[in-house]
């Protein structure tokens, strides 16, 4: 009797199975006085689009693409790099960047690509991202995907986490997350932000060989460091504002992922329309992790009536 697959093996053996990946279509669109990088698969009829947030507060819209592209066969996709981080250019005054202010530029950049609706798709940092920008653009978005969303209250979550990255990660992966002085995190200094992205990347994996596979990215983004050191210094609460988003929601957990699942049932009993589904034996990457599971529930959601 054949031993059953590993997640690695699962996980390739499911791209493989996959037709050729798409070629993203780029453009350069003017929104709220910045230049943004947006990149786009081919259009599909009948289907609305679907724009994709990533999360890292760091990185560009590689940490989602290609690993989302699956979902092109049925919509198109449109992802973008965040203002200051990627090939989009970086707001005056960067120290004073909000994550408010990527908020609003989510249903700007709808009103500038033309659609009168689309879907949203937001991963990590990106969902919260996903839920503020959705709460102002709400006649501009059909359905929201909230995958491994940080929670809608900084507390309930952010003050715990480098413990339970510790925790997670074998002893020569500690030492250099252990290395790193959390306190560096709340100056915006990019070059501390992006070493402890890296350091943390392996805790984020529920299987150690999975980690493997990926190599972590690197970006010193000023901009999203200054993000990032203010919402670690200052915490947040968007409770009030979760409430207001109406639309019909689906938030996917991880179930082993380093954010705990308590922090994706605060965020359904916030939301008004919101379903919760976890995700068994995966991480923050479930797209990676349980590829299977992920994109049929996705797809499911996002194609009915």
């Amino acid at each position: 009797m054949s031993s059953p697959l590993s997640a690695r093996e699962r996980f390739i053996a499911f791209r493989r199975s996959l037709p050729r990946t798409p070629r993203l279509h780029h453009l350069r669109i003017k929104a709220r006085g910045l230049d943004f990088a947006v990149f786009t698969t081919p259009e599909v009829h009948g289907a609305p689009p679907l724009v994709c947030v990533n999360g890292g507060l760091l990185f560009s819209h590689k940490l989602l693409w290609p690993a989302l592209s699956p979902l092109a066969e049925r919509r198109q996709l449109i992802f973008y790099d965040q203002r200051g981080r990627g090939e989009s250019s970086a707001p005056p005054g960067e120290k004073a960047a909000r994550i408010e202010h990527d908020a609003g530029d989510l249903g700007a950049l709808r009103t500038a690509l033309g659609y009168r609706r689309w879907d949203v798709l937001g991963h990590s940092w990106g969902g919260g991202i996903a839920v503020l920008g959705t709460e102002q653009d709400r006649e501009g978005v059909r359905r929201l995907v909230l995958v491994n969303s940080v929670g809608p209250r900084s507390e309930s979550w952010l003050p715990q986490l480098h413990d339970a990255a510790l925790a997670r990660l074998a002893a020569a992966q500690r030492a250099v997350l252990q290395h790193i002085d959390p306190v560096t995190l709340l100056t915006g200094d990019p070059a501390a932000q992006s070493a402890y992205s890296r350091a943390m990347y392996p805790a984020w994996f529920a299987d150690p060989e999975m980690a493997q596979l990926f190599v972590p990215p690197r970006s010193e983004s000023r901009t999203g460091a200054a993000i990032a050191s203010r919402l670690r210094r200052d915490g947040y609460d968007w409770s009030t504002l979760v409430r207001a988003v109406q639309v019909e929601a689906l938030v996917l957990h991880g179930a082993d992922d380093l954010l705990p699942p308590s922090v994706a049932r605060e965020l359904v009993a916030l939301l008004p329309k919101a379903r919760l589904s976890n995700i068994p034996s995966a991480g923050h990457m479930p797209f990676w992790e349980a590829p299977e599971a992920f994109f049929g529930q996705v797809e499911q959601f996002l194609g009915g009536a």
